[in-house]
Order: C-alpha cells, then sequence, then structure tokens
C-alpha cells in the first residue's frame, strides 16, 4: 500500500534513532543527565526514567514520533535505550570516554551546537512569513493545489483475522473506532486513530481502494485482507475535484517557502558580522590544503542555492 509505511521498516528506523541517540550532539549516558519522573528501567544500578523516554521522545524525527506512540513502538524504543546504556557502560569500562579522540570530538561539537543554537534563535525570529505573503503566493499557484477526486479514511491494521473480527465486534457493540486503532493498530497511523487523512484514487492498493469506495461516510466495513495484514476500514469523508481552500494548504504553503526566507536571514547574519570584524585570510595557505601549492581554483565550483520549493497538492 503506497500510503501505508511499512511498519517493520519504520520499526527499525526508530531502534537506529534510539541507538545513535536522537537529541542533536548526544554522546553520553542516561546517567548524565539530571533524572525526572518515575524509572521505567534500571540497567546494572543506572536508571533510565519517564523523563529521559520524553526527552528522546522529542527529538525523534518527525515522521517517527507517531510509530512511538504504538505499545510496540514504545516497547522497542525502550529496549533499544537499555543496550544503549550497555554499550556506554561497556565502554566506560574500557576507558574509551576518556580518550583523546573523544574529547576532541566533544569540543568540536560543544562548537557546532552553539553556533546552531545563535542560528536558530536568530532565524526564529527574524524569518517570518506572513499570511499576506502566502496568500500572495497562493493566489499566484493556485494551479498547483487542484485535486482530483478525493477521499479520507481511518483504519485499524493487525496481523491476524481473529484479532480484526474481535476488534469489529467491539466496534459494532458500541466501541470508539479511534480509541481501538490506538490501542490496537500496528501502523504509525495508530497515533492518529487510525486517520489516514485525504487521498487520491490509486493511491492506496486496490483491495483498500476498493473497499473504501463502497462504503458511505461514517460507515465501517467488514474485515479487507491485504498484503499489509488485516483491516477494519472507515470511510470519514469524500470531497470533489477542484482547488483546496488556502486555510487548508497554508501550512503547507509556509513550509514550502520558509527555506529560502531562512535562506535570506542566514545571508543577512553572515553580512553583518562580517562588517564590524577583522577578517584576514591567508590565500596562499588556504589555497595549499588538500591540493597543488599555488593552484587558486577550487576543486568543484560552489553550488548555487537551492530554489525555494513549490508545495505539491496537498493530501490533507
Amino acid at each position: 500500500m503506497k500510503a501505508i509505511a511499512s511498519t517493520k521498516t519504520i520499526a527499525a528506523a526508530l531502534c537506529i534513532a534510539a541507538l545513535f541517540g536522537c537529541q542533536k550532539g548526544s554522546t553520553g549516558s542516561t546517567t548524565e543527565t539530571k533524572k525526572e519522573g518515575q524509572v521505567v528501567a534500571e540497567v546494572n544500578g543506572s536508571t533510565i526514567t519517564t523523563g529521559d523516554f520524553t526527552r528522546e521522545l522529542k527529538n525523534l524525527p518527525e515522521y517517527l514520533k507517531s510509530m512511538a506512540d504504538t505499545p510496540q513502538g514504545r516497547k522497542e524504543m525502550m529496549d533499544t535505550m537499555v543496550i544503549r546504556e550497555l554499550i556506554l557502560q561497556q565502554a566506560a569500562k574500557d576507558g574509551l570516554d576518556k580518550s583523546p579522540e573523544i574529547a576532541e570530538k566533544l569540543a568540536d561539537l560543544k562548537k557546532r551546537l552553539i553556533v546552531e543554537s545563535f542560528l536558530k534563535k536568530k532565524v526564529e525570529t527574524d524569518a517570518k512569513v506572513s499570511d499576506e505573503d502566502l496568500k500572495k503566493f497562493y493566489e499566484q499557484n493556485k494551479d498547483k493545489f487542484k485535486t482530483g477526486d478525493q477521499m479520507r479514511a481511518s483504519h485499524i491494521l493487525v496481523k491476524t483475522e481473529k484479532q480484526a473480527k474481535d476488534i469489529l465486534a467491539q466496534i459494532k457493540a458500541g466501541g470508539k473506532f479511534e480509541d481501538l486503532a490506538k490501542k490496537n493498530s500496528v501502523d504509525a497511523s495508530a497515533a492518529q486513530g487510525g486517520d489516514l487523512g485525504w487521498f487520491n484514487k490509486g493511491s492506496m492498493v486496490p483491495v483498500f481502494e476498493k473497499a473504501a469506495l463502497a462504503l458511505k461516510e461514517g460507515q465501517v466495513s467488514d474485515v479487507v485482507k491485504s498484503d499489509f495484514g488485516y483491516h477494519i476500514i472507515k470511510l470519514t469523508g469524500k470531497r470533489s475535484a477542484g482547488v483546496r481552500p488556502f486555510e487548508e494548504v497554508k501550512e503547507q504553503i509556509k513550509a514550502a517557502v520558509m527555506p529560502s526566507k531562512q535562506q535570506e536571514v542566514f545571508q543577512k547574519i553572515k553580512d553583518e558580522l562580517k562588517k564590524t570584524a577583522k577578517i584576514n585570510i591567508k590565500e596562499d595557505v588556504l589555497n595549499s590544503i588538500g591540493g597543488a601549492k599555488g593552484d587558486s581554483k577550487p576543486a568543484t565550483a560552489p553550488a548555487a542555492p537551492a530554489a525555494p520549493a513549490t508545495p505539491a497538492a496537498p493530501g490533507k
């Protein structure tokens, strides 16, 4: 199914992110940070708390956060945090935490984090796009926001037919679809109560789309089998082809125009800093680094600034 990511792939990515530390610059054991919240796990005397877990979750990439909201996702993430703690403890026993290489990298990392923090603060303050600018972009690019007939659906995805039938029986008995999706679905959409958002015809596998098209708005399907498992589908909306309203695509436009605005602010920061600084670059020394002495030409031409992205037709 094109619109439903592979659960195994996302789970693997979740584990990798947790193993290497999702927070930028995270290099230390969980014992190095101030402990907050209840203890979730004990690892050779060290503790992992709800605060540690929340901090890791906060710094996950956006596309992984919903996966970590599922019971299985939380379990896999916690298991990986335990493995990371064990690795850190063993590395400390081996003296790796005291090595010159680590000290050098930490010093470099500190510089990078300070620069990143400074730029983030400045850019977030100055790189703002007004609603008027967004509306202007919308009016000038309305053809970009045209879509065909669309539908919106939610689903609950499980591995066995028996579990799917049990959940369907609970729904028919009055159980809330969204709550059952959050509790049981193995798909990343579980955190949103199974909501898959708006999608065009042809964007789902045929068996799923056929079942969804056969439903009336608000109606729930019988159990539907696909290569991903067993689905229970709820149709939550239909809309005809046309141009999506501004309010619906506002955030999408903002995300598309923001990079060029941030680039503009960054260039302004560089110009202002250089204006009052005393800078002396020794060209002869610079040109001798990594190449023939006196060769003043760079190995490759500098890349041109990327053009601002154009929003794709909205899917939600």
